[in-house]
């Protein structure tokens, strides 16, 4: 059965702190690792008082730090907003320090409004260097070259595992020009998956960082006892999309029993396609959208956020999708028998 792994965004809820946030991120990482989930990442946002990774290497060293064997990394770098060479920097010394455990995830949006674009870069270039730049950094690990003036030191000869993250063709190309493994954030713009996806493996180019395509795909996980239950803690994550939305990014929100009653149906409409990648409800209902969307999707692995407001039900969610994935592989098992 393919693997699942966690993305999270270390949400800030309302009446609480980054701190927090933070602290909940690790406990989050360490359950996962109890469960068996294949890798943990981390996103770069900016100027988002619901978000609390805004520094993400820091926060992967945090829960490198906290944990033993599951793989961290970034889902990821927005690598526009710094140069290569200090990403190759930051996550040498983060494979120097949990060796054989990092991933490097690289997008090129700047995850953030152009106002806070403009803070963090001051040149805003709208990623148009972004595959010139992924060249340089894979430059960086490589093997020292004693003709190589600008070295990477923790970097050079360090095997980090770079992907490509996208939510559109252009990373999807790219990923399968330079040969290597490529993740589709379908959790929040699924519009483009499957095109994205045939485009990658049709193109791919075999490389020595990958001898076959390699595709990951992003996936909104709410599971609760009940398919109510679930539907309700979902409230919160379209609540933030709606205020991102109208320009009113904040904290994580309560979970709400009736959301129509206080947006219009236009905007839940516009939130719902946004959404759409998304699993909600009991075991059985959560099971049924799994299947489906690998069945769809031929995913080698799924990465599965967990936007929920409260951490007990966050931590009760991702124990449910484990328990998916395990009924997943019996009936795998059962059927190649």
């Amino acid at each position: 059965m393919i693997p699942f792994s966690v993305l999270d965004l270390s949400p800030i809820v309302a009446g609480n702190t980054p701190a927090q946030a933070l602290r909940n991120s690790l406990d989050l990482a360490q359950h996962a690792e109890q469960l068996g989930y294949n890798r943990y990442w981390v996103a770069e946002h900016h100027n988002m008082p619901g978000v609390a990774s805004a520094a993400t290497s820091v926060v992967i060293g945090y829960i490198a730090g906290g944990t033993q064997t599951i793989r961290v990394g970034a889902g990821g770098i927005m690598l526009p907003n710094h140069s290569p060479l200090i990403i190759a920097e930051q996550f040498g010394t983060l494979e120097s320090l949990y060796p054989g455990r990092i991933d490097l995830g690289l997008g090129r949006a700047p995850g953030a409004d152009q106002a806070t674009a403009r803070a963090l870069r001051r040149d805003v270039n709208n990623g148009d260097s972004f595959p010139q730049d992924v060249v340089e950094l894979l430059q960086y690990f490589q093997p020292g070259d004693t003709d190589q003036h600008v070295q990477a030191i923790p970097g050079v000869d360090l095997n980090v595992p770079v992907w490509i993250l996208g939510s559109s063709l252009f990373g999807a190309q790219l990923a399968a020009y330079l040969g290597l493994p490529y993740a589709f954030a379908s959790h929040f713009s699924p519009a483009q998956l499957m095109r994205a996806l045939e485009v990658y493996r049709s193109r791919f180019k075999p490389s020595a960082y990958l001898s076959e395509p390699y595709a990951m795909v992003a996936v909104n996980v709410v599971a609760a006892d009940t398919d109510r239950e679930a539907e309700r803690l979902f409230t919160s994550v379209q609540q933030q999309f709606l205020h991102i939305r109208r320009g009113k990014a904040r904290q994580m929100q309560p979970p709400v029993d009736d959301l129509a009653a206080q947006w219009p149906e236009y905007e839940l409409a516009g939130i719902e396609q946004v959404l759409s990648c998304s699993a909600v409800g009991s075991p059985e209902t959560v099971q049924r959208g799994l299947a489906n969307l690998i069945e769809q999707t031929k995913a080698d692995e799924l990465i599965i956020s967990a936007p929920i407001f409260d951490h007990q039900a966050r931590k009760h969610s991702i124990e449910i999708a484990a328990a998916v994935r395990s009924n997943l592989a019996v009936q795998q098992e059962t059927a190649s028998v």
